[in-house]
């Protein structure tokens, strides 16, 4: 009598015990889908500014180009914004110790490049801001969960 009662109190604490592992393994399974989303977010970013960029330059070469300064300083702040994604995705991904220094400048200059480009009026730059909006907020949410 004695054996089969600790036989079922042991079978109970196995059970605890792997709704506990199974738990942390949910946890895990849910941060790693936070880390691939935004690690998406930035490679999306980074796309989206190199294309932008390139719309510029395209504008700028043009001969009767309006806003000339408007895209010079466009096409420059969203090739320097891509080239903040690339890194900070590049240290997230190797699990770098100096990632969230990269995500607060990458946030940083997303703010920046979103500001920029909501000075212009073409779908190009409307996009680019947008989702240099969405890239600056994962970042940000990267370094506070990290803080």
């Amino acid at each position: 009598m004695v054996r089969r009662e600790l036989l079922t109190v042991m079978g109970a604490g196995a059970a605890g015990l792997m709704m506990t592992g199974s738990a942390r393994a949910d946890d895990q399974d849910e941060k790693k889908k936070e880390h691939h989303a935004h690690m998406k977010t930035m490679g999306e970013c980074a796309m989206i500014c190199d294309m932008t960029s390139a719309h510029c330059l395209m504008e700028l070469g043009k001969d009767a180009t309006e806003n000339r300064d408007l895209h010079a300083k466009v096409a420059a702040i969203t090739n320097d914004c891509q080239t903040f994604c690339v890194q900070a995705v590049t240290l997230m991904a190797r699990h770098s110790l100096l990632a969230m220094h990269a995500h607060k400048a990458c946030a940083d200059a997303c703010r920046d490049c979103a500001a920029a480009c909501d000075k212009g009026q073409g779908e190009m730059m409307k996009k680019c801001a947008e989702i240099c909006r969405e890239c600056e907020r994962a970042c940000r949410a990267c370094c506070s969960a990290t803080a």
